[in-house]
């Protein structure tokens, strides 16, 4: 094996972890977790905190949008205004559904999830403009993407029926953990796609990566929807 092929396999690995999670895991929140949320009254700022930046960095659907968002961005001010609008996007939905009880069926935002994954790989393949002849505005999509992320936080918090005392500050807790945690995260892809980024093998394998990517998504898009159809 090459120096120059490590990052790729590192990253294939990561990849297809992330694929098995899809399935396994499918967001689940923790027996201490639940108990806590159930039971919990009045603020807990540094509890909701630690939730909310645990959920991030544990969830798989975001983090692999995340990669494909910042796959091809190579200057930090583009990562900084990329993030920024996916943040924008979750935190508007997150506290909307969560102080409002807005929610769509877990199952059906967990699949538009996925589905956002799917795009993101397509959409750095250059798919649209090979098969459509168009380019969609990367910007608004990762906004829009990132309002149906937000839905999707709010409503795992809203299956736990959490006290209304204290929801407010409670909301902001847990998205300023979220940030933290999707800071954290990016912190570490970053760091390693610019590691990769050193050798040829980061373009030689791009296409490979981001058909990677589409494929963990439409794995999660099919768990989800065969979840809904023999739910309801």
């Amino acid at each position: 094996m090459t120096i120059q092929a490590k990052p790729l396999i590192k990253l294939i690995l990561f990849l297809v972890v992330c694929s098995f999670s899809c399935v396994l895991l499918a967001h689940g929140v923790d027996d201490n977790t639940k108990l806590f949320l159930l039971n919990n009254e009045g603020v807990s700022i540094i509890p909701f905190m630690y939730i909310g930046a645990k959920h991030m960095v544990t969830g798989y659907d975001h983090l692999l949008f995340l990669v494909g968002v910042i796959f091809f961005l190579y200057r930090p001010k583009d990562i900084i205004i990329y993030v920024t609008l996916f943040t924008i996007g979750h935190s508007l939905t997150l506290m909307l559904g969560g102080l409002n009880d807005i929610a769509i069926n877990a199952y059906l935002i967990d699949a538009i999830i996925g589905f956002s994954i799917i795009y993101k790989g397509f959409d750095n393949l250059g798919g649209f403009q090979r098969l459509f002849g168009f380019q969609p505005n990367t910007k608004i999509a990762v906004l829009i993407f990132g309002l149906f992320h937000g839905f999707g936080l709010a409503s795992k918090i809203q299956e736990f029926q959490i006290s209304k005392n204290g929801l407010f500050e409670n909301l902001v807790a847990f998205n300023i953990g979220v940030e933290l945690g999707q800071f954290s995260a990016l912190i570490i892809v970053f760091i390693a796609l610019s590691y990769w980024r050193k050798y040829q093998s980061y373009l030689r394998f791009s296409t490979v990566t981001n058909a990677l990517l589409m494929s963990c998504g439409m794995m999660l898009v099919g768990y989800q929807m065969a979840g809904f159809i023999t739910t309801y």
